[in-house]
C-alpha cells in the first residue's frame, strides 16, 4: 500500500458535452479538474491552438444567493414554526448523484420558497407592528394617570406641559415649584431613572419654567400619540392581543411548512453540487465548438472513467489522453497525492493528514505507523471497560446510522482502537478502574516491567524509522544518505544496546566488546559518508562529528516513550480513586447519588484518557517516528465531487474527507 500512481488527464470534447462530462466526473469522484490558465506550462499550446481562448468568468453569485435563500428559509421555519409540528429533515443515506439530481424540481422549489417568503413577510410585519404597539403601551403605562389629552390642554391664559426630571432631583424640584404661586405641579409616575410630571403655569411665567427645568436637569415630554393616555393604553393592549392571536396562527402555518424542510435541504444539496461543477468550469478552455478539460486521475481509476464516458457518448465524441507526471511536475509538487490503503489501515490516514500529506514521490507512512499507533493508544488507555464501551458505541453508530464520510472514518478509527484498549485492559487487569481477578501485568506491582516494555516498543519504532530512512534513500539511489541517515544509526544504537546488555545483563566482556566495535564502526561510517557527500571534505568531516553529537537526542526519544507507561497507570489510578471515593459514601447515598456521581466521574476520566491517548500517541508518531524518515508537504488529491452536506453519494472512489 502506498501513494497511488497518478496520470495527467486531458479530455477534448464538444462544448455542448462539457457539462455532462463534469457531472459524470463528479459522480465518480475520481477526477481532479485543473485550472489550465494557472499553469505556465500550458501557455505555449494555448497560444498555438486556442489563441482566442480566455479564462471563463464563472459568476456564482446567483447560485450562492439561492443557496443562502434556502438556508435562511430553513432557519426561519425551524425557529418560528409551531412546536406542535415535527420538523422533517432530509435523512442522510447513500444514493446515486444522477438519480438524486433528476428528482430535483426547480419549479417546486420556487413555489415552496414563495409560500414561505409570504409567511416570513407577514411574520416580520406582525413583529414590526408589535414593537410599535409595545412602545405605545410602555409610554401610555407611564402616563396613564394623566386624565386629559394633549388637545385639551390648550388654554388662553395658561401654559401646560409634560416633563421629566432625574429621580434624585425630584424632591428639590417639586419643593421649588410648590413655593411658586404661578405654577401648579402634579406627579404622574416614577420611572427607572426619572420622574414624570404635569405642569400648569401662567404664560407670563414661561421663561421661569424653562429656567427651572434647566436648573434641575428636566426635559419636556412631547406626547407621541394623540388622545388621553388611558385610551391610548387600552388601544395598545387590544392591538397587541390581536397581533398575538395572528402570530399564533402564523406560527401554526409556518409549522405546517416544517414538512418541506427535507425538500429544501435536498434542493440545497443539489445547488451546492452544481456550484462545485460551475467553479470547475473556470479552468476549462473553450473555443467556438470545442472544450479542453485537464486534470489528474489515479491510474487504477482510468477504466471506470472510460466505461462511464462510453455509456453516455458514442465513438469519437470525446477524446481522452493520459500521461505520466513529469519529473518537473513532481518536483514542483503539481502531481497530487492520493493514498491507497486497505480497510484496516485507511482510517489511520487521517492521522497522517493531520501531520502532512506525503509528496507524490514519497513513502506513505500510514501502514508503518498504524500498528504502533494502535498498540500505543491501547497501552495508554488500558482499561477493558473503557475499550468495551468504545467498541459498543462506535459499532452501534456505524451500524445504526448513516454518518458523513469523515465521521464514518473517525468512528472506524476508534472502533479499531477500542480492540487494542480491550486487549491492554485484559493485560493490565483493569475494568473501569476495578482490578480484575486475572492479569499479566499489574500497574501497581509491575511498574518496572511496564517501563521496560515501553522502552522496547520505543526502540522497535525508532529502529523502524531509521530502516525506512535508509530504505527510501537507497530506493532513490542516494546510497551515502542511506548509510548516513539510516543504516549507520541503526548500527550505532544496536551496538550501544548490545554493549549495555553485555555489561549489565549477561556480564560478558565479549558481548560488550562486540557491541562497542559495532557502534564505533557505524560511527566511522557516519563520518566517512558525511565527508564523501560534502563539497568541502573538511567541512563534511566536522558535519559528521556534529551529526554524531545528535546521539544525545536519542536519549530524549527513548524517554518520550515512558508516557506509554505513565498514561496507562495514571488513567487506571484515577478511575480507582473515583471508585474509592464513591465507595466511602454511606450505602443509602452510594446507591442513589453515588451512581450518578460515578457515572459523571468515570465519564470525565474516559474523555480525558481518550483525549490524552489520542494526542500523545500521535505526538510519538510525529516527532519520534516521522522525524527519522518522513517530511511530507505533498498536495492532496481533490477530486470534483458533490458537497455531501446532507447525503452520501455512491460511486465514491476518490478523495477522502
Amino acid at each position: 500500500m502506498a501513494v497511488k500512481r497518478m496520470k495527467k488527464l486531458s479530455i477534448i470534447c464538444q462544448k455542448t458535452a462539457e457539462e455532462e462530462i463534469l457531472r459524470l466526473a463528479q459522480e465518480l469522484q475520481q477526477v481532479e479538474v485543473e485550472n489550465i490558465f494557472e499553469d505556465e506550462d500550458n501557455y505555449e499550446w494555448l497560444a498555438t491552438y486556442f489563441s482566442d481562448a480566455k479564462e471563463q468568468v464563472t459568476d456564482l453569485t446567483a447560485l450562492e444567493n439561492e443557496v443562502r435563500h434556502i438556508q435562511e428559509t430553513i432557519r426561519f421555519v425551524r425557529d418560528h414554526g409551531s412546536a406542535k409540528e415535527k420538523i422533517t429533515e432530509l435523512k442522510r443515506g447513500n444514493t446515486n448523484l444522477a438519480v438524486f439530481e433528476q428528482s430535483f424540481d426547480q419549479r417546486q422549489l420556487e413555489s415552496e420558497l414563495y409560500q414561505i417568503d409570504d409567511l416570513k413577510n407577514r411574520w416580520e410585519a406582525n413583529l414590526s407592528a408589535t414593537r410599535q404597539f409595545q412602545e405605545q403601551e410602555d409610554w401610555a403605562t407611564d402616563w396613564q394617570s394623566l386624565d386629559i389629552s394633549s388637545e385639551e390642554s390648550r388654554l388662553k391664559t395658561s401654559g401646560y406641559l409634560l416633563g421629566t426630571v432625574p429621580n434624585e432631583q425630584w424632591e428639590a424640584f417639586s419643593e421649588k415649584v410648590r413655593g411658586l404661586t404661578a405654577l401648579y405641579l402634579e406627579f404622574i409616575a416614577t420611572k427607572e431613572k426619572e420622574t414624570a410630571f404635569a405642569l400648569i403655569f401662567l404664560r407670563s411665567a414661561g421663561d421661569q419654567v424653562h429656567r427651572l427645568l434647566q436648573d434641575f436637569g428636566g426635559r419636556i415630554e412631547t406626547p407621541p400619540y394623540r388622545g388621553e393616555p388611558k385610551l391610548i393604553l387600552k388601544e395598545a393592549k387590544e392591538n397587541l392581543a390581536i397581533l398575538a392571536t395572528e402570530r399564533k396562527k402564523l406560527a401554526a402555518e409556518i409549522g405546517a411548512k416544517k414538512s418541506l424542510v427535507a425538500d429544501l435541504q435536498k434542493a440545497e444539496e443539489v445547488l451546492l453540487t452544481r456550484g462545485e461543477r460551475q467553479a470547475a468550469k473556470a479552468g476549462i478552455v473553450e473555443s467556438r465548438y470545442l472544450a479542453v478539460i485537464r486534470g489528474w486521475i489515479a491510474e487504477k481509476d482510468i477504466p471506470s472513467l472510460e466505461k462511464r464516458l462510453a455509456e453516455v457518448f458514442s465513438d469519437n465524441q470525446v477524446y481522452l489522453s493520459f500521461a505520466d507526471p513529469t519529473p518537473e511536475e513532481i518536483a514542483e509538487n503539481k502531481a497530487p497525492t492520493k493514498l491507497e490503503n486497505g480497510k484496516l489501515v485507511a482510517p489511520f490516514e487521517m492521522l497522517t493528514e493531520m501531520y502532512s500529506i506525503p509528496r507524490y514521490d514519497e513513502i506513505d507512512p500510514t501502514p508503518w505507523m498504524m500498528p504502533f499507533y494502535l498498540v500505543f493508544f491501547g497501552m495508554m488507555v488500558a482499561d477493558f471497560g473503557y475499550g468495551l464501551l468504545m467498541l459498543v458505541v462506535t459499532t452501534a453508530a456505524l451500524k445504526a446510522m448513516v454518518l458523513p464520510k469523515g465521521t464514518q472514518r473517525f468512528m472506524k478509527l476508534f472502533q479499531y482502537l477500542s480492540v487494542s484498549t480491550i486487549a491492554w485492559g485484559l493485560i493490565y487487569g483493569s475494568c473501569f478502574g476495578v482490578e480484575m481477578p486475572f492479569y499479566l501485568l499489574s500497574p501497581s506491582k509491575d511498574f518496572m516491567a511496564i517501563f521496560g516494555l515501553s522502552m522496547v516498543f520505543g526502540g522497535i519504532q525508532i529502529f523502524t524509522g531509521l530502516f525506512l530512512a535508509g530504505k527510501e534513500n537507497w530506493k532513490k539511489k542516494d546510497y551515502l544518505a542511506a548509510i548516513n541517515q539510516g543504516f549507520s544509526w541503526q548500527g550505532i544504537l544496536a551496538g550501544i544496546l548490545i554493549a549495555a546488555a553485555g555489561a549489565l545483563v549477561v556480564k560478558s566482556d565479549t558481548v560488550t566488546l562486540l557491541g562497542a566495535l559495532l557502534a564505533i564502526l557505524c560511527a566511522l561510517a557516519v563520518l566517512v559518508t558525511s565527508t564523501l557527500s560534502a563539497e568541502s571534505k573538511v567541512g563534511g568531516f566536522f558535519m559528521g562529528l556534529y551529526d554524531l553529537y545528535g546521539i544525545t537526542s536519542y536519549i530524549g526519544d527513548f524517554v518520550s516513550y515512558s508516557r506509554l507507561m505513565a498514561l496507562g497507570i495514571s488513567g487506571g489510578s484515577i478511575a480507582a480513586a473515583f471508585n474509592m471515593l464513591v465507595g466511602y459514601m454511606p450505602p443509602a447515598a452510594r446507591f442513589t447519588a453515588g451512581i450518578v456521581l460515578i457515572i459523571i466521574l468515570q465519564g470525565l476520566n474516559i474523555f480525558l484518557s481518550l483525549l490524552s491517548a489520542y494526542v500523545h500517541a500521535a505526538r510519538l508518531q510525529y516527532v519520534e517516528f516521522f522525524g527519522k524518515f518522513y517530511s511530507g508537504g505533498g498536495r492532496a488529491f481533490k477530486p470534483l465531487k458533490p458537497a455531501e452536506k446532507y447525503m452520501n453519494f455512491t460511486d465514491e472512489n476518490g478523495g477522502k474527507e
